[in-house]
């Protein structure tokens, strides 16, 4: 009687030959077998370090080299590391003024005719450059206030003169 020993606990248990010769009978339960599928590795959350297995595949599939227990971890991870530059939508930080000013401590409002109505406040380049987003060079504008400082010269000196007085 050919009796084998189990490759993941060791013990002596009885393999038919034929089964022997296709390659089964290396594992003397189901519970066995099940252990030796698992090739992987146990892996420490990257945000909060909880223990979770990875197959060898999912480490091999890895770009960052960070590995998560869970979709809410791996969203906290990326909407800290994808920002800025790193954003798949980043255009040289162009778009990024309206946000600027709206984190700041500015009050939403038209800085010439005091309306403030959201819908249509729009950011206004003060030395007309866009890529300087600095907040010194941002104010608030409403949308009619904003097409006459960039087409009227009367509201352009307006608003130099607002400027400078504060």
């Amino acid at each position: 009687m050919p009796s084998v020993i189990c490759g993941i606990c060791g013990t002596k248990f009885y393999a038919k030959p034929s089964q022997r010769v296709l390659g089964w009978g290396k594992y003397c339960s189901i519970a066995c077998r099940s252990k030796a599928q698992f090739k992987g590795k146990p892996m420490s959350c990257f945000v909060c370090a909880r223990q979770t297995y990875k197959s060898l595949s999912q480490i091999k599939r890895s770009k960052s080299g960070n590995f998560f227990c869970s979709k809410k971890c791996q969203t906290l991870w990326r909407n800290k590391y994808f920002v800025g530059e790193k954003h798949a939508n980043w255009q040289s930080g162009i778009g990024t003024y309206r946000n600027i000013l709206k984190r700041s401590d500015i009050l939403e409002k038209c800085n010439l005719c005091g309306i403030e109505n959201r819908k249509i406040l729009s950011v206004h380049h003060v030395d007309h450059n866009r890529s300087n987003n600095k907040i010194s060079n941002l104010i608030w504008l409403c949308l009619n206030c904003h097409h006459l400082v960039h087409n009227d010269l009367d509201s352009h000196e307006n608003l130099q003169n607002k400027l400078f007085k504060r």
